[in-house]
């Protein structure tokens, strides 16, 4: 049989496949596509900031969630929006959709022109080639890089709730630190009165020159805390500032007194391990792109004969003469049988699959000891709230009704104040250690969990 394709019907029939296969921008650089996870996990939106209509959008919140002492929901929310390394991150969506939409793509034909004379003998020769391999490959390669598009979305949305995460834990240091300062000022204060009392009673000829200097140096100490708490609680306050992405008049942004209370029971979670590894987005990541690989293990192996194939149309003139034909040009393996790319491909995939299973066994580990923690955390913030403080706010009681009754000193009255602004700090660290090991059991079960009731705090 003789085959003599047209050149106008083989450009043809290349259009409709190009149009064919040809894939769409979303219009959003696939931010869309991240949205839905984001909001579950975090309970706040994730948006591309591409327009100054998006950026006084986000303007506008800056100022309504500012104008108020900022919540840690509210610090989440500006940490999405306004976190400047989590924006060139969503940027990886866009450049995963272009990749997504030029695989779905066919490469574009190669026209070529010949023309020779011999004399008065006038020879022209046109060429319309392409790429058959693109051609039978294309719906493969569109469904690798749907998948890498797919890994890319679950990456990007992991490091937005990874974001999310950060900022919680970064809110919680910074409010604790706040507290911390506080209480220590107010150490501070009651060695300051006490250091001023023996001062007097030494000039006065009441005290030894030890009892003053051992109050002196109490006092001195704790000027040394209130500095040192001073400056954590500055870190801790920039720490959240860096996250938030807020500058200028922004940073200045004021936190609540104290922390939330201790919720009035802890989470009783009895699957961490399953939820673990069916909600975290590495895993789900990891997953995808074990068959994103195998998938381009497949290729390679349907294409490790066939390096270059093309084929082309052929229309020749020869003065009047004219002859029509195709020509195909394939690439004999008389060197390259293709077996080094296979291998590489095989390597590649059980790579995919191990970091797949280290990925899981990891999830898992951290799972079960995130969930300890917190349980832990709970017991020993439930301790002090339940029995440290009570005791101490007992003995408090009886310091003053003795002290009133002028069988204690002064100083032993002092002492006392000192010892109880001690245990309510270390159930302020401790509550704010709960609060940590939460954040940290939602980022290990991958993402937020529900409300609890709180109960009345101890420490006031």
């Amino acid at each position: 049989m003789n085959i003599k394709p047209p050149l106008r019907r083989t450009g043809g029939m290349l259009a409709m496949l190009a149009l064919a296969g040809c894939a769409g921008f979303s219009g959003d650089a696939g931010m869309g596509a991240i949205d839905p996870l984001v909001q579950a996990r975090t309970g706040a939106p994730a948006r591309l900031l591409k327009t100054d209509a998006d950026r006084r959008a986000l303007d506008e919140l800056l100022q309504a969630r500012l104008a108020q002492p900022l919540t840690v929901d509210g610090a989440v929310e500006i940490a999405l929006l306004n976190n400047r390394t989590l924006q060139a991150s969503y940027w990886e969506l866009g450049i995963a959709e272009a990749d997504l939409v030029q695989a779905g793509r066919l490469q574009n034909p190669a026209f070529g022109f010949q023309r020779t004379r011999d004399g008065d003998d006038v020879s022209i020769e046109r060429t319309l080639t392409f790429n058959l391999v693109s051609l039978i490959t294309a719906p493969l390669a569109s469904r690798i890089e749907g998948r890498q598009f797919e890994q890319t979305r679950l990456q990007v949305a992991a490091e937005a709730v990874q974001v999310a995460a950060d900022t919680r834990r970064a809110w919680v240091e910074a409010v604790a630190a706040s507290q911390a300062v506080d209480y220590a000022r107010q150490v501070a204060g009651a060695a300051e009165a006490s250091a001023e009392l023996g001062q007097r009673m030494r000039q006065a000829g009441n005290w030894s020159a030890y009892d003053q200097a051992r109050e002196q140096a109490f006092y001195a100490e704790a000027m040394a805390d209130v500095a040192r708490a001073t400056q954590a609680a500055t870190a801790a306050r920039e720490h959240l500032t860096r996250l938030l992405g807020l500058w200028g008049t922004q940073a200045q942004f004021r936190l609540p007194e104290r922390l939330p209370d201790l919720p009035a029971a802890p989470r009783d979670i009895a699957d961490v391990e399953q939820r673990a590894v069916r909600e975290r987005l590495d895993v789900q990541a990891a997953n995808l792109a074990t068959q994103r690989t195998a998938t381009a293990l497949g290729l390679t192996r349907a294409t490790r004969f066939i390096n270059v194939l093309e084929l082309g149309a052929v229309r020749e003139s020869d003065g009047g003469a004219k002859a029509r034909g195709y020509e195909v040009t394939l690439e004999i393996p008389l060197f390259d049988w293709g077996g080094a790319r296979t291998a590489r491909a095989e390597a590649v995939y059980m790579q995919a699959v191990n970091r797949l299973a280290a990925t899981a066994t990891g999830a898992r580990s951290a799972a079960r000891e995130s969930y300890q923690g917190y349980r832990n955390a709970y017991d020993v913030a439930r301790h002090y709230r339940d029995v440290v403080i009570p005791l101490r706010k007992k003995i408090s009681n009886e310091t003053l009704l003795r002290y009133n009754g002028m069988l204690l000193s002064t100083f032993e009255l002092l002492a006392d104040a000192r010892e109880q602004r001690a245990a309510v700090n270390a159930y302020i660290g401790a509550l704010k250690e709960f609060w940590l090991a939460e954040s940290s059991l939602e980022t290990a079960l991958g993402g937020r969990l529900p409300a609890v009731p709180q109960s009345q705090g101890a420490a006031r």
